[in-house]
């Protein structure tokens, strides 16, 4: 008896332990840097500090403060100290994924290994950024280039998206590290993509030796995260690490079976016969001897999993649709073109099938097969040539002036607009108006819009944008009769005599978009800003005879940090009222959420800075 309890006893620590390291096997691919203390960086110097909220002027330079806390990484760099900030891990093949915060005037950079910079500069305002820029791959020397030509290999964004000191601002970078046999470079280090604030700026860079300001000139494998902090203020959060250097899933022992005929659902294949079976070494739609009109393709053989963990499939097909199944486990379904499923998987081999129906014979057929798990990013696991070839050319509209279009506009939500201006300006500051609510519900910094889908073939009307969207919410009527602080915002159109009164231009070719409503005409005379920095709101309102006042943000949290001067969701935004002394805006909580609110007369005026 007490043999058999020490047995149990073995068995469940044993069980316990496998489980519990089977648990850190799902997650150690993924670190959030603690932001406690300073523990996760070597000897980090005194303009290192860890700080429960942070905030930066965006009128003064290098002005940033924070208060005590944690969560928060701040460099405040002083004549004497001005270290730079070493990690404790060292890494290779990485995601990095960080929202930072930059003092108006501040210089940064983000050394992966210790060698390849990723620029961080207050670059809010600028409309053709430079390598130097927030976002760029900064430059290497050359000391064998003659004199005035050392410099090169820098790589300027795309666009700038960067946003205005004082906000934060979200960066990704995907890195790939240089690749060794033995002591001997067989690969250089790569840029696979640089996303800041939603959009990618950067993508696929070679980097063929180390940029300037690097620890070192010798290349590795391996080698600790650096952030610069010799230069300028700077501050960091939710810092998350992705190795990404585990060993792919493998196919193996794959057999295609192929069955004539168009099925769009499994049980059609009820009674058929195959036409066709043979051993295969890839998932491909290109199969010899199969014209390409109707058919089954069946592929089963042996997935090896060599990474425990979750693993995530995205199969997209064209021409018809398909079905994965893994440990004999369906994960996808015929149905849509494009779906996703994830499984947990510990290491082992399992079986694998994948098929793929094609019925739609006026479509070339194609099936691609996507997975990513633990430390391993995504990647194709079929034929990589099967990628359709015949897709459209994207139609991108660049705004060289101020520039107007109607288009359909699609929501986060997944609503539709379906009465949106779209005005875009040189200086890459835009915004959508929706006319059946007579307000802004998106701006953007960066390049117009993508109208491929409005133009191409018979189109479906839709317009999308092509910079870093500041999402204001569903569009609601900013303007409302207020019996009293805490009436409740009206969102439609019951009661409230709207009318739309279309838009004029100036001579610059600002709009002024006009409309009617509780019998008031009013207008909202909107501009972009100098030097790119937002946009500006001029509301004129004409026979108001009925108390009303205008909403200016509604947004899970307000804060008034000067007086006039607002700082949006998480410092997202800028609202900056002027003649707020007399106007008197107010932050009120309805339904859970702030609302600013100021009484108009005749005119008000403020801007969106971001």
């Amino acid at each position: 008896m007490f043999s058999n309890q020490i047995k149990l006893s073995v068995l469940l620590k044993t069980t316990s332990f496998l489980l519990s390291m089977f648990c850190w096997q799902l997650v150690i691919a993924q670190k959030k840097i603690d932001l406690t203390d300073l523990k996760e960086f070597n000897n980090a110097g005194g303009n290192w500090h860890i700080a429960g909220d942070v905030k930066a002027d965006y009128t003064k330079n290098h002005d940033l403060s924070f208060t005590p806390g944690t969560g928060i990484l701040v460099n405040l760099p002083t004549p004497n100290d001005r270290k730079d900030l070493y990690t404790n891990f060292k890494h290779g093949d990485i995601d990095l994924e960080l929202d930072c915060m930059m003092a108006k005037g501040s210089n940064s950079g983000i050394y992966l290994q210790g060698r390849y910079e990723i620029q961080l500069l207050d670059s809010w305002g600028v409309v053709n950024p430079r390598s130097s820029d927030m976002g760029g791959i900064y430059e290497r020397y050359d000391n064998s280039r003659p004199e005035g030509q050392k410099n090169i290999d820098g790589h300027a964004p795309r666009q700038n998206t960067s946003k205005a000191p004082g906000l934060w601002q979200h960066l990704k970078i995907s890195f790939q590290a240089p690749k060794f046999e033995g002591a001997v470079k067989v690969k250089n280090a790569r840029i696979l993509s640089i996303e800041l604030n939603g959009i990618i700026i950067l993508e696929n860079i070679e980097l063929f030796a180390p940029t300037a300001g690097s620890v070192s000139e010798v290349e590795v494998a391996t080698d600790a995260l650096r952030i610069q902090g010799d230069h300028g203020q700077v501050a960091f959060k939710n810092i998350v690490i992705k190795q990404m250097d585990k060993p792919q899933p493998v196919l193996s022992d794959l057999m295609l079976t192929v069955i004539k005929g168009n099925f769009e659902k499994e049980a059609d294949l009820n009674g058929k016969k195959e036409s066709l079976k043979k051993p295969t070494a890839i998932i491909s739609t290109n199969i010899d001897g199969i014209p390409d009109n109707g058919f089954m393709a069946k592929y089963a053989g042996t997935i090896h999993i060599k990474e425990a963990g979750k693993y995530q499939f995205r199969m997209v097909t064209r021409g018809g649709t398909g079905t994965l199944k893994i440990n004999n486990q369906q994960l996808i379904y015929f149905g849509n073109s494009r779906q996703d499923s994830s499984i947990v998987l510990p290491t082992g081999d399992f079986p694998f099938e994948v098929a793929f129906s094609k019925y739609m014979d006026w479509v070339k057929s194609s099936l691609i097969v996507y997975t990513e798990g633990p430390g391993i990013r995504e990647f194709i696991i079929s034929d990589p040539t099967n990628i359709p070839v015949d897709l459209p050319d994207p139609i991108l509209i660049q705004a060289n002036e101020n520039t107007i279009l109607r288009s359909f506009i699609d929501l986060p939500n997944k609503k539709r607009i379906v009465h949106a201006v779209n005005v875009g300006s040189p200086q890459k500051i835009n915004y959508t108006f929706d006319m059946d609510n007579g307000s802004i519900f998106q701006l953007w910094r960066g390049d117009f819009l993508d109208a491929t889908r409005m133009w191409t073939g018979r189109g479906d009307g839709t317009a999308k944008a092509l910079g870093s969207v500041l999402y204001l919410g569903p569009p609601t009527f900013p303007i409302n009769q207020m019996s009293s602080s805490t009436t409740p915002w009206k969102t439609d159109t019951t009661g409230m005599e709207f009318t739309t009164k279309g838009y004029t231009l100036d001579d610059k070719g600002f709009p002024s978009f006009k409309f009617k409503i509780l019998g008031a005409s009013v207008t909202d005379k909107i501009k972009v800003l100098e030097k790119g920095y937002g946009i500006q709101h001029e509301i004129l309102v004409e026979k108001n005879t009925k108390n009303l006042s205008w909403r200016l943000a509604d947004a899970k949290a307000i804060v008034e940090i000067s007086p006039g001067l607002f700082i949006v969701d998480d410092k997202s935004y800028y609202i900056r009222v002027e003649n707020s002394e007399s106007l008197h805006p107010t932050i009120r909580e309805q339904n859970g959420r702030k609302e600013l609110i100021a009484p108009i007369q005749d005119k008000l005026t403020y801007s969106i800075l971001f």
